[in-house]
């Protein structure tokens, strides 16, 4: 038997030789049965040191995950682009992983409860559906998932998409805009904006005054376009007022959009500069009672209004009115004038005490009172 074995090694050893020209290496003595183990060693191994670029790439923060895909007319899922163009009458179905997803999309769609879009939630994804898309619906779309403990969500911002979609429809190369004129206030403070916005992606666009007629150029550092907002007015300033609208040319053909007023202002940005007024603060039962709460703002700022009165608590009928209006000032300086007022008919003892009102905007918040008592 072990000169078979002997033989067949031999027979090996010349086979390896053969095919690869190399002799095996020799062991000093044949193994034994069982010792064919791996033998426990005392050699150190020095540790391995991360490179840099390991390193950075395990302590940086993760990278944000799209989680929107857009189904095709071939019935197939595949992530939009940061900009698609889209034929006007397409269906648009977009999809965003999650079971807690938010949406955004073109106020235009908001505003006016267009009952041509849809949002769903499902159990692994939400689906936004857009149907007879127009011209009007070019904007951006995108989403978010949420992140829930409880009943209190925060926005994931690791996981989230967007795109900004064009549809292009005949002889519309403007977004339609619901009026024919419309009014741009210019506030030193911060930019101010002509929204042209285009449905053509290539289509080039310029900005013009009425009178005196001229291009009015862009030159990155004043005036800057922006496709997903329009002429964008980095620093306002009371040189830029007038007339202006903008012209726009793609494939052979070209288009003007609306005129736009540009109104320069000069309101101080921060919570509202309020004032209170009663119709009198000395009243006999009977009387009405009428107090008056004003704001003097920014033009397009708007301002919220609350009340706390004396029969509040007792359910005490009132009215309240809110209302506001502009106020041209000469030299083009135009402030917005929001007023509120609560109504008390047929005063009782219980209405006699402090009326307080509360406006705000979105920088802050003023508070003021005055009272009103029987004589």
């Amino acid at each position: 038997m072990k000169v078979w074995l002997l033989l067949g090694l031999l027979l090996v050893h010349e086979a390896l030789e053969e095919v690869t020209g190399q002799h095996p290496p020799k062991n000093k003595h044949p193994k034994e049965p069982g010792e064919n183990r791996i033998k426990p060693t005392n050699k150190k191994v020095k540790p391995k040191i991360p490179k840099i670029k390991d390193r950075d790439s395990a302590d940086s923060t993760p990278k944000t995950q799209s989680i929107m895909v857009l189904m095709t007319d071939k019935g197939r899922f595949q992530k939009p682009a940061a900009t698609l163009s889209l034929t006007a009458g397409q269906t648009l179905d977009l999809r965003c992983k999650g079971n807690q997803v938010k949406w955004s999309y073109p106020t235009y769609l908001d505003t006016f409860k267009d009952f041509r879009l849809s949002v769903k939630q499902h159990a692994r994804y939400s689906q936004l559906t857009l149907v007879n898309s127009t011209a009007a619906d070019t904007g951006e779309f995108s989403c978010w998932a949420q992140l829930c403990d409880g009943y209190v969500c925060r926005r994931d911002e690791a996981h989230k998409g967007s795109t900004y979609i064009f549809f292009t429809e005949k002889g519309e190369l403007f977004v339609p805009s619901p009026s024919y004129f419309d009014i741009v206030y210019l506030n030193p403070d911060r930019q101010a904006v002509v929204p042209c916005r285009v449905t053509v992606l290539s289509a080039k666009v310029t900005l013009h005054r009425e009178f005196p007629a001229k291009e009015i150029p862009t030159n990155g550092t004043d005036i800057v376009y922006d496709m997903k907002r329009g002429f964008v007015y980095l620093q306002p300033h009371s040189d830029h007022q007038g007339v202006v609208y903008c012209k726009a040319e793609a494939e052979g053909t070209s288009q003007i959009s609306i005129k736009y007023q540009l109104l320069y202002v000069e309101v101080p940005s921060g919570p509202p500069s309020t004032t209170i007024l009663a119709s009198s603060n000395k009243v006999e039962g009977g009387d009405d009672i009428r107090v008056l709460c004003i704001v003097l703002g920014d033009p397009d700022v708007e301002v919220e209004f609350r009340w706390i009165y004396p029969g509040q608590k007792d359910e005490r009928p009132v009215t309240i009115q809110d209302t506001w209006r502009l106020i041209h000032r000469g030299l083009g300086h135009t402030t917005r004038i929001s007023q509120s007022v609560i109504t008390v008919e047929d005063a009782e003892t219980i209405d006699a005490g402090y009326y307080i009102c509360t406006a705000q905007n979105p920088q802050g918040q003023t508070t003021v009172a005055t009272t009103v008592d029987f004589s």
